[in-house]
Order: C-alpha cells, then structure tokens, then sequence
C-alpha cells in the first residue's frame, strides 16, 4: 500500500467518522440543521432517529476502513471505498449534492485511484 493510498483511507474514514457525529449528534443543532439545509428545528426533531441511524451506518464504514488498514486488508479496502462511493453518488442524486458527492464520494474516488496507480 502507498502512503497516498493510506492517507486518503483515513481521511475518508475520519470524514465518515465526522459523519456520524453530525448526524447521530448534532442534527437538531443549528449546525446540524445548517449542513443538511433542514427546513425546520421541528423537522430536524421529526427526523432525527432517521439521522440517528444513517450516522452510525457512516460510523460502521468508517470503522470497517479503519480495521481494513490495520489487516491490510486491500480487498475489504476497496470494499468500502466502493460503498461510500455508491452511497454517495445516489445521494448526490437523490438530495443535496454538495454534500454528498464532493466530501463522500469524491475523496473515496480519489483513494480508488490511488490504489489503481500503485
């Protein structure tokens, strides 16, 4: 594996991680409300165990990268790379586009290639 390769992993990782803090955390904040564009505190509250349960599915990926470099794991590697991918590019379809295909998709893209140029 290159460093490259490495970094991008954990950064993918820590950005899933950070994730799961929004979601499962911080969705009825003003943060929370402000990064996912929510129309209202009301329906922040309406949604949150919804949110609850996609953070911990972005806590499962982030430690499912995690565990993959500490075995150096390339195929479970790519595995999860290639969800978050998925994930992120129905997302961008689907929702705020943004979000989801600029700071999911795109960093796990980029780890993707990496591993292709090694």
């Amino acid at each position: 594996m290159t460093l490259l390769f490495t970094l991008l992993c954990i950064l993918v990782a820590l950005e899933h991680f950070y994730f799961l803090i929004l979601e499962m955390f911080l969705w009825t904040s003003k943060k929370g409300i402000k990064t996912f564009g929510l129309k209202s505190k009301a329906f922040a509250e309406d949604t949150k165990v919804l949110a609850s349960n996609q953070g911990l599915y972005n806590g499962f990926l982030a430690a499912g990268l995690l565990y993959a470099l500490y075995l150096n794991a390339t195929p479970f590697l790519m595995f999860f790379l290639g969800c978050i991918v998925v994930a992120g590019i129905y997302g961008a379809f689907s929702t705020k586009k943004r979000i989801l295909f600029w700071f999911q998709s795109a960093p796990a893209i980029l780890a993707c290639i990496a591993f292709l140029l090694i």
